[in-house]
């Protein structure tokens, strides 16, 4: 027990180091920390470390879809349903389909294993690419259509799974009965998360106490997945549908206090949780490693690249098509919603990083069928889940920030930016005048002192100070030094309450109170500051 807390207090300090490292160097965090596995999967005496596929789907999982499903817009969600649908669910089918045909006729493998193969690396991971896209200030349609792909199509691939293993170890397998199952599973599963979804929030709003309410929120996506995926589901989709139901009503359920302390809360937890489930996806490459001696390397990195390949022309060969056919079959979807350029396109099949969903699936296989004989192909389909995550995640992941500087999609993120943040100000100034006058009718209707009517409205004059007039470089310079000082007042305020509290003038709960006021603050500042666009 001690030497796995020591691993576990190890793995907590490389994620730290290598976040670190990741933001200095300007590369996506995922890509070192899959590198840091591999190399302490090597190191001497360090023992080895397996990945429960149990670890990833029931606890990994749940908490991943869900956080990032509440952060999704519903809005942005529903106006972009049909690309989304497309990539999660044709788009993982179509790759699944072709992984399937490439092994079987060129490599011999039989179409049910070459079919679970292509269902265990067709979902694309929505960690790393995010995180580069974000970074790169890359335009919100495309962010928001890899995200949603992203929630959605690790549910699509699990099922696709289930009906391959069943086929293997059945020998049977019905077109009809798999369609008609897969349509009961999205319709059920959705039902089921909007359920859970106002359940929680109902339980929470009852609750009104920060702490139980974030300990309802940890429980909420577990409750949304293990039921479906105890019954035969995926537990994917009723998770998603649970996020995006609590991220539409949420506002009108959650307190401010208990809004606050659980984005910090959640945006610790997804941060351990996705540094140490890449972590532990480089670690099992001494174990792929051992394994791979009982195969001719050649035969397993030649079906590795093979795979690679067909994964990565798959998402191309599908993502064209389902961008330009339906607006060329369509006048109206053609009027509705224009063509993309081709660049962002390109950009959007380029994105097809594969992550720790299909290692932990591949893991999750049986070592044996019913009637006792070995699963076949079982640890090549682990090496080549392996291969496929490495190479598509360090190729394509450091492929992708070139590529789209290259196609000029990053300036036209840009652009965008600054159009949202013009728009923010105005709504900002707009909210501050229909306050204002929502002061002058409540002046008017009630009966207030000088005092506290001149104090209301010096808030609302120092809050719009606080707003820029235009976002030029300018006014960014004078907004930044107002920032910086400001800050530098915060630090002289905090120092002198921390004086005060030696002394022995305050006790430490009064020193706490203010501190929360100087934190809140400060933490507005961040919330508020406006960045320099870079041209």
């Amino acid at each position: 027990m001690e030497a796995r807390f020591q691993i576990f207090l190890i793995l907590l300090a490389v994620l730290a180091g290598t976040a670190l490292l990741a933001r200095r160097i300007n590369i996506a965090p995922a890509i070192l920390l899959l590198l840091a596995g591999i190399a302490l999967a090597f190191v001497p005496g360090m023992p080895a470390v397996e990945l429960p596929p149990e670890l990833v789907l029931l606890v990994v999982l749940p908490p991943l879809i869900y956080s990032a499903s509440v952060a999704m817009s519903w809005r942005e969600f529903k106006s972009n349903l049909r690309p989304i649908i497309l990539l999660s669910v044709g788009c993982v089918i179509f790759t699944a389909f072709a992984v399937a045909a490439a092994t079987h006729y060129l490599i011999g493998l039989p179409w049910g294993t070459g079919f679970l193969l292509g269902a265990i690396v067709a979902p694309p991971d929505v960690v790393a690419p995010l995180a580069i896209a974000r970074k790169l200030g890359m335009p919100r349609r495309i962010l928001v259509v890899l995200e949603g792909e992203g929630l959605a199509n690790d549910a699509t691939a699990l099922i696709l799974y289930r009906f391959a293993v069943a086929a293997i170890s059945t020998g049977l397998f019905s077109l009809p009965k798999a369609t008609g199952a897969f349509a009961a599973i999205v319709v059920c599963e959705i039902l089921f998360g909007v359920a859970v979804g106002w359940l929680s929030l109902r339980a929470r709003h009852r609750a009104r106490d920060p702490q139980v309410e974030i300990t309802l929120s940890l429980i909420t996506p577990y409750l949304a997945y293990w039921i479906p995926e105890h019954l035969g589901g995926s537990g994917v989709i009723a998770t998603v549908a649970c996020g995006l139901y609590i991220s539409w009503n949420g506002p009108l359920f959650i307190s401010s206090a208990t809004r606050l302390q659980g984005i910090f809360f959640w945006d610790l937890v997804i941060f351990l949780v996705e540094g140490l489930l890449f972590l532990l996806t480089g670690f099992q490459m001494r174990l792929l490693f051992e394994k791979s001696k009982a195969f001719p390397l050649q035969d397993i990195l030649l079906t590795t690249a093979l795979v690679a390949v067909i994964v990565i022309v798959a998402r191309f060969a599908w993502v064209y098509p389902a961008t330009y056919l339906p607006r060329l079959l369509s006048r109206r979807t053609r009027d509705r919603d224009p063509s993309p350029s081709w660049q962002a396109v390109f950009v959007v099949a380029f994105t097809g990083v594969r992550g720790a969903v299909s290692l932990a699936a591949a893991l999750a296989l049986p070592f044996a069928l019913p009637g006792g004989e070995a699963f076949p192909h079982r640890d090549m389909i682990l090496f080549v889940a392996f291969g496929v995550i490495f190479i598509t995640l360090v190729g394509l992941g450091l492929g992708l920030p070139p590529v789209a500087r290259w196609l000029g999609v990053t300036r036209d993120g840009r652009t965008e930016h600054l159009a949202e943040h013009e728009a923010e100000i105005a709504a900002r100034r707009e909210a501050l005048d229909a306050a204002l006058k929502s002061l002058d009718a409540i002046t008017d209707d009630r009966e207030l002192s000088d005092e506290v009517v001149k104090l209301l409205r010096a808030r609302h004059e120092v809050r719009s100070n606080q707003l820029p007039d235009v976002l030029d470089p300018d006014a960014h310079d004078v907004s930044a030094a107002g920032t910086a000082l400001t800050r530098e007042l915060i630090a002289a305020e905090r120092k002198f309450i921390h004086a005060l509290l030696r002394d022995g003038r305050i006790t430490d709960e009064t020193r706490r109170r203010i501190e929360r006021d100087l934190d809140l603050e400060e933490a507005s500042l961040s919330n508020r500051e406006y960045r320099k666009i870079p041209l």
